[in-house]
C-alpha cells in the first residue's frame, strides 16, 4: 500500500512540476513560434515573477492578493519591453536577438540584487492551504502542490479556448502561420505581438509566483528553468501550445522519477528523452497552434 501511495506521490509532483513548466514554456514557445524572437531572457520573467510574490506578500501579508497585483505588473513590464526593445529585432538576425536578451538577463539580476539582495528568500504558504491530504498512516499530500496543478489546469484550459474560439486567437493563429497575409488583411500585428509578448512575460511571471513557496526565491532562479522551457518546446514543436503542455508533462514525469529511481543517470533522462522524440520527429510533437 505504500509503495503505492509513494508512486501516486511521485506521479503528483511530476504532473505539478510539468503543469509550471508548461505555463513557463507556453510564453516562450508562443514568443518563439509567432514572433520569431529568440528570447532568452523568459527565465528571467519566471525570477521576477516569484520576487514580486516574495515582496508583494511581505507587503501585503497575503500571497493571493500579492498575485493579483503583481500579474498587472508583469504584463506592463513585457508591454514596456516589447515597445522599447523588442519590436526593433524582430527582423534582425537571430544573433542579435540572443545578444540583447542575454543582456536582459544580466540587467534583470542586477536590478534584483539591488531591490531585494542576492540572500535566499522564503515566501510563507497562505495558511489556508498549508495542510496535507494523507493517503496511508504515514504518507501525505501537499494541499498547496495541488493548488499549484488545479491551477495550471485552469491556465491551460484558458489559452486553449483563447486561442482556438476567440476573435484573438484566430488573429495569433493567422499571425503565426502567415504573418504578411494576416497584416493585409487588417490584423493589427504590432499590437498583436505586444499582447503576445506581455501575454509570454505574465504566464513566466505567474508561473514563477506560484513556486514561489515550494522552492524558495534565490538569485539566477530563472536561468535551470530556461534551460529546461527551450527543451520542452524543442520537444513539444515551436509555436505549439499543446505541444508545450505534453512536453512539459513527460519532462515532469520523466524528471520526477529519475531523481527518485535513478539519480545516478537522472541529469540526462530529459536530454536523452529530447533526442529520442528528435530522432523521429525532427519538427517536434505537435505543430504550430
Amino acid at each position: 500500500m505504500d509503495l503505492l501511495a509513494s508512486i501516486l506521490i511521485q506521479i503528483l509532483n511530476g504532473v505539478q512540476y510539468g503543469l509550471l513548466l508548461f505555463l513557463v514554456a507556453s510564453g516562450l514557445t508562443l514568443v518563439f513560434g509567432i514572433m520569431g524572437v529568440i528570447n532568452l531572457a523568459h527565465g528571467s520573467f519566471y525570477m521576477v515573477g516569484a520576487y514580486l510574490a516574495y515582496w508583494l506578500t511581505r507587503e501585503f501579508g497575503n500571497l493571493a492578493l500579492a498575485i493579483v497585483v503583481g500579474i498587472p505588473i508583469a504584463v506592463l513590464v513585457g508591454l514596456a519591453l516589447e515597445r522599447i526593445l523588442i519590436r526593433h529585432f524582430y527582423h534582425r538576425d537571430h544573433l542579435y536577438q540572443v545578444l540583447l536578451t542575454y543582456g536582459l538577463i544580466l540587467i534583470f539580476e542586477q536590478i534584483r540584487s539591488l531591490l531585494w539582495g542576492d540572500d535566499v528568500q522564503g515566501v510563507k504558504i497562505p495558511a489556508l492551504l498549508n495542510h496535507s491530504i494523507p493517503l496511508t498512516d504515514t504518507l501525505s499530500y501537499p494541499v498547496y502542490r495541488l493548488m499549484i496543478s488545479a491551477a495550471c489546469i485552469l491556465i491551460a484550459i484558458g489559452m486553449h479556448l483563447l486561442i482556438q474560439r476567440t476573435r484573438l486567437g484566430m488573429m495569433i493563429r493567422a499571425g503565426a502561420h502567415n504573418r504578411e497575409m494576416a497584416e493585409a488583411m487588417g490584423v493589427n500585428i504590432r499590437m498583436l505581438f505586444a499582447l503576445v509578448f506581455a501575454l509570454g512575460v505574465a504566464l513566466a511571471a505567474f508561473a514563477g509566483m506560484l513556486a514561489a513557496p515550494v522552492s524558495s526565491v534565490y538569485p539566477n532562479m530563472g536561468s535551470q528553468v530556461l534551460i529546461i522551457c527551450f527543451v520542452v518546446v524543442v520537444i513539444g514543436g515551436i509555436g505549439s501550445v499543446k505541444g508545450a503542455l505534453v512536453a512539459a508533462l513527460l519532462i515532469g514525469l520523466t524528471d520526477t522519477f529519475g531523481q527518485v529511481y535513478l539519480p545516478q543517470v537522472a541529469g540526462m533522462m530529459v536530454y536523452l528523452l529530447m533526442a529520442a522524440v528528435l530522432i523521429y520527429r525532427p519538427e517536434g510533437l505537435f505543430k504550430k497552434t
